[in-house]
């Protein structure tokens, strides 16, 4: 436990940038001399349509703070978010008691930006729905994978509403509902309530965990752009209790 909360301290301060060789990773076929260690690794495969198990971000694709590299094509609108959000992370980096990112006092980072979290989650499944169950502040979301569709009258929240489908052993989940009160990451890229995003859940073996997203907010991006995580199984960790408020002295990190 206290080497998890030791590693989580040190990347909230942006003094460690975890290495994302793994994320850059395709697969190709084995030569046909390599047959026993290609059938190792189909044994080892997992099973279709489970995503059960705890999972802990191997970072972003390019930092620990963002899902893109550089910026991505900004509206005005958007641009002028960026330009007036005061990060603690990323290269316009500021001191914590100087940030403007909400987050740090304790209000909900919201979809996505909770991935980029320095905390894992835990993913259980129903007949009915795939629960995301966050360490952080103990979010809970829920994507319902019943054939439901968004709701009409939908209140825009933190999380937004969720539903998804299988296409194979990848869960497809279309997010819609999102509130845009906060940012989309860590570095200050903007998210707006016309936020629209695809995540493609699908593990890629028994201990990687991929997320390939789209992000579709024409008020905040010119255009829709995309994105991938990915995670690793843990399978000897327990979701542990972490509340906000009882660590709201953040700063103090910075002593």
């Amino acid at each position: 436990m206290r080497d998890r909360v030791t590693v989580a301290i040190l990347v909230l301060l942006g003094a460690s940038v975890f290495p994302s060789a793994m994320l850059g990773q395709s697969n190709s076929q084995a030569p046909a001399n390599q047959a026993p260690a290609a059938a190792a690794k189909e044994q080892s495969a997992p099973a279709s349509n489970d995503l059960t198990g705890v999972w802990n971000a191997m970072r972003g694709n390019y930092d620990v703070a963002s899902f893109s590299k550089g910026n991505p094509p900004m509206t005005a609108w958007g641009q002028a978010q960026f330009d007036a959000a005061k990060p603690s992370q990323g290269p316009r980096g500021v001191p914590l008691s100087q940030t403007t990112d909400m987050v740090y006092k304790c209000w909900p980072p919201g979809m996505p930006y909770i991935y980029l979290q320095l905390f894992p989650m835990k993913i259980i499944q129903t007949p009915k729905e795939v629960i995301e169950y966050f360490e952080y502040d103990h979010t809970i979301r829920y994507i319902f994978t019943d054939g439901r569709k968004h709701p009409d009258d939908l209140t825009p929240t933190y999380n937004g509403h969720s539903i998804g489908h299988w296409e194979g052993d990848t869960l497809v989940v279309d997010t819609v509902g999102l509130n845009g009160k906060l940012w989309l990451d860590r570095v200050g890229h903007p998210d707006s309530d016309q936020m629209h995003i695809i995540e493609r859940i699908h593990r890629v073996d028994d201990k990687t965990l991929q997320i390939d997203f789209t992000f579709d907010d024409s008020k905040s991006y010119q255009k829709p752009w995309t994105a991938t995580m990915r995670f690793g199984l843990r399978p000897n960790w327990e979701v542990l209790e972490d509340v906000c408020e009882d660590n709201l002295a953040f700063e103090s990190f910075e002593k």
